[in-house]
């Protein structure tokens, strides 16, 4: 269960801050007590790259953060799990991507976001050796890149042997399909949610949407669906993964966990339906707190995991 897997977690990284407790927001300067502020690394690579390293892949990540501080604590919080962030350009003149998260008692949790250096990152940020020795390169955010660049990007992490991976950070919409489908041929697993999978294609059956996006040419659609878990489809057919149940604290992340249980389970040589399951369960460890970072497990507490709930 230690294969190796080199990994390099591109694009997207973000300083999530949870504000837990919050019925309103308050009128004109008055204050409110809330039960929880806490702050974790998040992104669709920062995020993905944090629940690598916990499963036990070795992950490098590349991106742009502001030289702020809110830059120096996602750096801290990613270092802290062992990613290696030398990768990550500082940019003097924009600031670092940031979230804040105000959760409702529902669990409701709207959002604030910065697009900040997210948006300044190019693939010429990228070092020459940034590929050596890799297994796999996950691309979080095409969106930024655009697709062009996104798809050279990926086409000379194939054409090296490279596993590759996309996950896509904003709503979707047929024309941020269009403007990313030069990258879809060049990537073996694209890892959307179903909101996405649904406003790309513009299909009213998931499945159905999986499908379509295949026909553009990636190699396997594994889909999160919420509580009702993943749809993986490929050549073989399409796939339903059930999630795990839980106690449900917050959902933060989760899509960022599944990603990251997904792979490690490919890495690892699982199928895609059973690397789907892996994934599940690692998201289902990351909705048991608040964060991408909630909790402390790894790789064997993740299989104890699913076969207890196996049991049950």
């Amino acid at each position: 269960m230690t294969q190796s897997m080199q990994v390099a977690v591109v694009g997207v990284h973000v300083l999530d801050t949870h504000v837990v407790g919050i019925e309103s927001i308050p009128e004109g300067s008055a204050g409110q007590l809330v039960d929880t502020i806490r702050m974790s690394a998040a992104g669709t690579a920062g995020g993905t790259g944090l629940v690598l390293s916990r499963l036990g892949a070795q992950v490098h990540s590349y991106g742009a953060i502001g030289s702020d501080p809110i830059g120096d604590v996602l750096l801290r919080l990613l270092e802290k799990e062992g990613v290696d962030t030398r990768g990550l350009v500082r940019r003097d003149d924009v600031a670092s991507s940031a979230s804040v998260l105000p959760v409702r008692p529902n669990g409701d949790r709207p959002a604030w976001h910065c697009i900040g250096a997210n948006g300044t990152f190019t693939v010429a940020d990228l070092p020459e050796q940034a590929l050596d020795g890799l297994t796999h390169l996950h691309l979080g955010g095409p969106e930024f890149l655009g697709g062009d660049a996104a798809g050279e990007l990926l086409a000379r992490a194939r054409e090296r042997g490279i596993t590759t991976s996309m996950d896509i950070l904003a709503p979707g919409d047929p024309d941020l399909l269009a403007w990313i489908a030069a990258a879809l041929p060049h990537t073996d697993y694209l890892l959307p949610n179903d909101e996405q999978v649904l406003g790309f294609t513009g299909a009213t059956d998931l499945a159905d949407g999986a499908r379509a996006l295949l026909e553009h040419g990636t190699g396997c659609v594994a889909v999160t669906q919420g509580s009702r878990g993943a749809l993986v489809a490929d050549a073989d057919g399409v796939t339903e993964v059930p999630a795990y149940a839980i106690e449900v604290v917050d959902t933060t992340g989760c899509g960022d966990a599944f990603s990251a249980g997904f792979l490690r389970g490919l890495a690892l040589g699982a199928t895609p339906p059973e690397a789907a399951a892996l994934g599940c369960a690692t998201a289902a460890q990351v909705a048991q707190g608040l964060g991408t970072d909630a909790g402390r497990y790894d790789l064997p507490d993740v299989l104890e995991f699913m076969v207890t709930a196996a049991k049950r």
